[in-house]
């Protein structure tokens, strides 16, 4: 089971102006082959189909660990593309002024004709996220180098659309993304390691630039430490991932540590109404939900 808290494991900035296009590039992030969608489907089937679990249980532990972490960079991801598609359109009750014709320019009309201008399991071509990019074969060791690989790509695709975006929003993301991402390459490294004997931390980092060359994530890295800290997402489970998870970051050599639980975080945005696509509802009577929140809380004001 997933414990959920309502925050985000970073503060995203709210963008000054809409960028519907930095939104469409920061979809592949997540629903591309190497999206936020597939990492956390490959490593909770993963878990899910885990045999022998009892023997290899540190094993166990990461890949569960992480596949839990997937989750709250799903939900990083969609509240950048949010906030970047926020007020794209004119806002207004009025469908005969022609409130979505900005919607024309956008990369991905989906996001305007399919859903209330906000993300969806898409690419960056409005292609849908398919479950076909899972792979759970049942073998320790390919999965832990299927894993590996899946993160080095994930890896290239953040750094691409980096380089894509200039939206502070989409850069806070993708910069958390990066040293979040570079722990798991590390921690798939030295699970194979321990495996099997092969130091595959020799080949990091992959592709050949570091994250210091970020901004947004040099500052996590520096201030934080965040490349070196792996989350248990649990209070009491998943406790033997320190027997992978230990020694010396392999890029600059800093002690490895294990974080009880998870980061602190930061708020999530309350996203704009956006009454030209109803949404939520352009025609809901203020008095009507007055009356529902005195039913339910006893005040016409909710608490």
């Amino acid at each position: 089971m997933i414990q959920r808290i309502d925050r985000l494991p970073v503060e995203l900035p709210r963008p000054k102006n809409p960028n519907p296009n930095d939104a469409a590039a920061v979809q592949e992030l997540l629903g591309g082959k190497f999206g936020e969608m597939s990492t956390l489907m490959n490593y909770t089937f993963q878990s899910f189909n885990f045999r022998g679990r009892a023997k290899m249980k540190p094993f166990y532990d990461l890949i569960a660990s992480i596949a839990a972490e997937e989750y709250s960079h799903i939900e990083t991801v969609s509240y950048a593309i949010n906030l970047l598609l926020t007020g794209t359109t004119v806002r207004g009750d009025d469908p005969a002024t022609t409130p979505l014709e900005p919607a024309k320019d956008a990369r991905i009309s989906y996001h305007f004709l399919a859903s209330g201008q906000a993300s969806l399991p898409v690419d960056s071509q409005g292609n849908f996220w398919t479950g076909q990019n899972v792979f759970s074969s049942g073998n320790l060791k390919l999965d832990l180098l299927h894993n590996f690989f899946l993160e080095c790509g994930a890896r290239a695709n953040k750094i691409r659309v980096y380089e894509t975006v200039s939206d502070p929003t989409a850069r806070a993301a993708v910069g958390y993304l990066l040293v979040r991402g570079g722990v798991h390459i590390v921690a798939y490294a030295k699970a194979l390691e321990v495996l099997t004997g092969v130091d595959v931390g020799k080949l990091l980092p992959i592709p050949d630039i570091s994250n210091k060359k970020f901004p947004e994530a040099r500052k996590l890295e520096e201030e934080q430490g965040l490349h070196r800290v792996l989350f248990r997402w649990s209070p009491t489970d998943f406790e033997q991932i320190g027997a992978i998870w230990k020694g010396a970051h392999p890029e600059d050599g800093t002690e490895l540590l294990v974080s009880e639980g998870m980061p602190e975080g930061a708020p999530a945005p309350d996203l704009d109404p956006e009454p030209q696509l109803t949404s939520p509802d352009g025609d809901i009577d203020p008095q009507m939900m007055a009356d529902i929140a005195k039913r339910l809380f006893g005040t016409a004001t909710p608490t």
